[in-house]
C-alpha cells in the first residue's frame, strides 16, 4: 500500500467568544447561524433533520451566491462534550470534514476550536481550494465569524456582512 497524495489541506483557528459555552454550542446549528450570521439564510435548504436543528444524521444544502452547491451531514452532534463535527461535500470539487469543540475559557467566555480538513476531489477541486481556502482566506472568514457571534450575543442583531 502507498500513501495517495490527495493534496488535503487542513486548516484550523480558535475563536474567543465572549459568552459561556452553553450559550455557544446551540448556535453551532444551521437553523441557529441564520441568526447571528448575515447571508447564512439566504442559501440554506434544510433535508433532513428530526429535530428541526442540529444533531447527528441532520442532512442540510448550501446554495450561496457564487458559490457551488455543498451537501452537508452531521456525523456527531455531542453536547455534553460541546463537539460538533459535519461532513461535506461540493461535487466534483471538495469533500471536508469540519470538527468543532467548545471549552469553557474564564468567566462566562469560551473558546471555539475550529478544524476543517479540506480534500479536493479533482484537479478543478485543487484550484478552487488555493482560490478559496488558503490560509488568508479561511483566517479572514474564521474572524468574520467570531466577530459576528460576538456582535449578536451582545446586541441581538445581525452584524452586516462586510463587502469583497
Amino acid at each position: 500500500m502507498h500513501p495517495i497524495d490527495s493534496g488535503r489541506i487542513v486548516r484550523s483557528y480558535t475563536q474567543r467568544i465572549q459568552a459561556p459555552p452553553e450559550s455557544v454550542f446551540p448556535l453551532l446549528c444551521p437553523v441557529r447561524e441564520a441568526e447571528w450570521l448575515a447571508g447564512w439564510s439566504d442559501g440554506l435548504e434544510m433535508v433532513h433533520s428530526d429535530s428541526g436543528l442540529a444533531e447527528e444524521g441532520c442532512v442540510f444544502r448550501t446554495r450561496m451566491a457564487g458559490r457551488p452547491e455543498t451537501i452537508w451531514m452531521i456525523t456527531r452532534h455531542d453536547p455534553a462534550s460541546r463537539v460538533v463535527e459535519f461532513f461535506r461535500v461540493t461535487t466534483t470539487l471538495v469533500a471536508a470534514r469540519l470538527r468543532i469543540g467548545v471549552d469553557a475559557e474564564g468567566e462566562g467566555a469560551s473558546s471555539v476550536h475550529i478544524t476543517y480538513a479540506f480534500t479536493p476531489l479533482s484537479p478543478r477541486g485543487r484550484a478552487f481550494l488555493q482560490e478559496n481556502h488558503s490560509e488568508e482566506a479561511f483566517r479572514r472568514d474564521m474572524a468574520w465569524w467570531e466577530d459576528s457571534m460576538n456582535h449578536w450575543l451582545r446586541s441581538g442583531e445581525t452584524l452586516p456582512a462586510p463587502s469583497r
